[in-house]
């Protein structure tokens, strides 16, 4: 499979006179696969809570769900399901696929009992996927109800990031309203996957459907996008580059030799992702300028690792008769960045005791969303804000919702 790049910016234009101008860049990333190959075998880990707080039904619907997402892989696929309360055992080890009803009777074992340890869940889960790492698309997903109140919320954040260092995927699945939203997210965020919030017990095979898409639709594995600007370009100094489709991420900037670098993960073959760079400009001559190359550098699971995309001058047009020129589409992405920083202002005050200046931030937010046609967002931050102007406080269903709809558009 081969990388498609493809750039845009906020204006393409840009006032010869102008000592500084800012500019958004879009970089779309997806993968295109070969005509004749095949998809890399998948590799999945469940990372599943089984603690006291799953007693019942929440623990009956996420067997369920674990064993329906088990009939959908093919041969050749893996598996493994690690299981935790306030320890962490592995029930099902890493195999491929050959024995479906021996594996969904050992799911079908699965009894709740303990507390919460996440951190030993997703160290053991870890070990587990990286035995079928080789040639295969890696995701681990992981789901809690509750908070990690035998374990180490920092420590957790560690091993997402170990995670990507094995160039795994961890996705984040709360279960309920009492998870911590802050370190799920985090977790989701470092380990370049999504955060799933599963309100209802009949969720859960939704939930695990989705994910399992995302994930079949993979085709390129541990992207990096490398930035090399010229002089006379530079990144704002400031959260710089974000993600923002299909989940917004703020993305950590990675000083290399080549140049500013992100991670971006998984390169899907149908959902691109959309990577915002803010930039700024100035002292360009008149004419079409280069003002600096992307490239990717990536895995494929069938050929190797640390291949290399070429390299797409990025070019912008300097005129001396200036006339904006915005870009509807990439006014879509600026959008959706904004709704989500908007939101975690709101979120700040809110922790700062100002309900009155969340309420606003919560408002101008879904302003943002319907801006960008998210009316299901706008809906939801709307009546978040309309509660803590009430003297309310948001209660853990509608903080969750909030933080949900503030990174994606909702299908």
């Amino acid at each position: 499979m081969k990388v498609d790049l493809q750039t845009s910016f906020s204006d393409s234009s840009l006032d010869v006179k102008a000592t500084s101008s800012q500019r958004q860049l879009a970089l779309a990333l997806a993968a295109l696969p070969e005509v004749s190959g095949k998809p890399a075998p998948l590799n999945l880990c469940l990372v599943l809570d089984h603690s006291g707080s799953m007693r019942g039904k929440p623990l009956e619907t996420v067997k369920q769900a674990a064993q329906m997402l088990l009939e959908q892989l093919s041969p050749g696929d893996r598996i493994s399901l690690v299981v935790f309360d306030h320890e962490a055992a592995v029930l099902v080890p890493n195999q491929v696929i050959d024995n479906r009803q021996e594996i969904s009777n050992q799911i079908a074992q699965l009894q709740e009992k303990g507390g919460t340890a996440i951190d030993k869940g997703l160290q053991l889960g870890i070990e587990e996927a990286v035995k079928g790492k080789a040639g295969t698309v890696t995701h681990l997903l992981l789901l809690t109800d509750g908070e990690n109140e035998h374990g180490d919320n920092n420590r957790c954040l560690k091993m997402a990031r170990l995670a990507t260092d094995h160039g795994l995927t961890v996705h984040t699945l709360g279960f309920g309203h009492n998870w911590n939203q802050d370190i799920l997210e985090a977790m989701a965020d470092a380990g370049g996957g999504s955060l799933t919030y599963i309100q209802d017990p009949s969720q859960a095979n939704t939930a695990f459907n989705r994910i399992f898409q995302r994930v079949q639709a993979v085709g390129l594995t541990n992207a990096y996008l490398q930035l090399s600007l010229c002089p006379q370009a530079r990144l704002a100094e400031l959260k710089p580059i974000a993600q923002v489709s299909p989940d917004t991420i703020e993305l950590p900037v990675i000083q290399e030799p080549e140049g500013p670098t992100v991670r971006i993960g998984d390169l899907s073959v149908d959902i691109p992702r959309v990577v915002l760079v803010n930039l700024y400009l100035g002292n360009l001559p008149l004419g079409t300028q280069v003002i600096g190359q992307a490239r990717v550098r990536y895995d494929d699971p069938s050929l190797g690792s640390g291949l290399l995309s070429p390299s797409q001058p990025l070019t912008i047009n300097v005129t001396a008769t200036y006339t904006p020129t915005p870009n509807p589409s990439v006014d879509q992405h600026i959008f959706a960045l904004r709704k989500y920083r908007q939101t975690q202002l709101a979120e700040t005050r809110i922790r700062e005791g100002d309900r009155a200046g969340a309420a606003t931030m919560l408002q101008t937010a879904a302003h943002t969303a319907l801006q960008m046609g998210d009316h299901q967002a706008a809906t939801v931050l709307q009546e978040s804000a309309t509660r803590l102007q009430a003297g309310e406080d948001l209660d853990d269903e509608s903080a969750k919702k909030t933080r949900i709809v503030s990174k994606t558009v909702l299908q």
